[in-house]
């Protein structure tokens, strides 16, 4: 097996010397976006930016914000609107390393978010609009104010799911933290926690309830950019990778090529080509 240490100034190094993607690994895959449903896509944007910074910008329907590393893209809920947010999703958070923990908390703090400290003065869990979770960590030596840190995803059998995202999307094993396995993919990892405690159970013994499919959730899915689509969408029928819908064309529309997948456990994947060049 393949190890990769992956120090998070290292990332975020990489991540402020490129547009807003990283440029692909050896399968030509990197992170692309997070995307949010929401009833106003517009005030998301802004309270992004408000708190990680970032760049706002528009393409046809997509309401976007730049940050180093990965793009969020909003869109307009329809019908009665998602059916919650992040937490209790198999998508549980989103994180991000800051260059100043205390000026991120404040920003937070300001606009009226849920500041749950995990570090005294380095580590949080924020509560966006929604509840979608994002996690701050300090890093000191960024040089950017923010840069896209990593998915974490819940997975019932973690071993399983780091082969799966191995396989299909060409990473490395890499530790974003000691003893925390999860997968690299530029500009940064895909994390996985454990559902229940050790073997699968509650403290009491009983059975966790698995966590919820992102497809109709606020944090409706994540995003991959991939080099050539059509190529890799060949790739995954031919490893027997299910295919939910794709490769569409949609660059009239908003610039992209796109398609979804699924994985394992029920995080919905887009996988787009062309979000580089937004």
């Amino acid at each position: 097996m393949r190890w990769l240490l992956l120090p998070v100034s290292l990332l975020a190094a990489a991540a402020a010397f490129f547009a807003q993607t990283a440029p692909p690994n050896p399968a030509g895959i990197s992170a692309g976006h997070i995307h949010i449903v929401t009833s106003d896509p517009a005030a998301y944007q802004k309270a992004i930016v408000s708190v990680l910074g970032g760049t706002p910008v528009n393409a046809g329907p997509l309401t976007m914000v730049k940050e180093p590393g990965i793009f969020f893209i909003m869109t307009q809920a329809k019908g009665a609107g998602p059916s919650g947010g992040s937490k209790g999703s198999v998508a549980d958070h989103m994180g991000f390393s800051v260059k100043s923990y205390a000026a991120t908390k404040a920003k937070a703090v300001a606009a009226g978010m849920n500041v749950q400290e995990l570090t005294p003065n380095v580590q949080a869990f924020v509560t966006f609009p929604n509840d979608v979770i994002i996690e701050i960590q300090e890093d000191t030596a960024l040089p950017t104010e923010t840069a896209f840190s990593h998915f974490h995803l819940m997975a019932p059998d973690q071993n399983a799911t780091r082969e799966w995202y191995m396989k299909t999307f060409g990473g490395v094993e890499a530790q974003r933290r000691p003893g925390l396995k999860g997968v690299g993919i530029p500009p940064g990892t895909v994390d996985f926690l454990g559902v229940g405690g050790r073997g699968g159970k509650n403290k009491d013994g009983s059975t966790p309830t698995p966590p919820a499919a992102t497809a109709g959730r606020f944090l409706d899915h994540i995003g991959f950019e991939v080099k050539d689509l059509d190529a890799f969408f060949k790739k995954l029928q031919a490893d027997g990778v299910k295919i939910d819908s794709g490769p569409t064309d949609m660059t009239k529309q908003f610039g992209l090529k796109i398609g979804f997948i699924t994985d394992p456990n029920g995080t919905r994947i887009e996988l787009t080509e062309g979000l580089t060049k937004q």
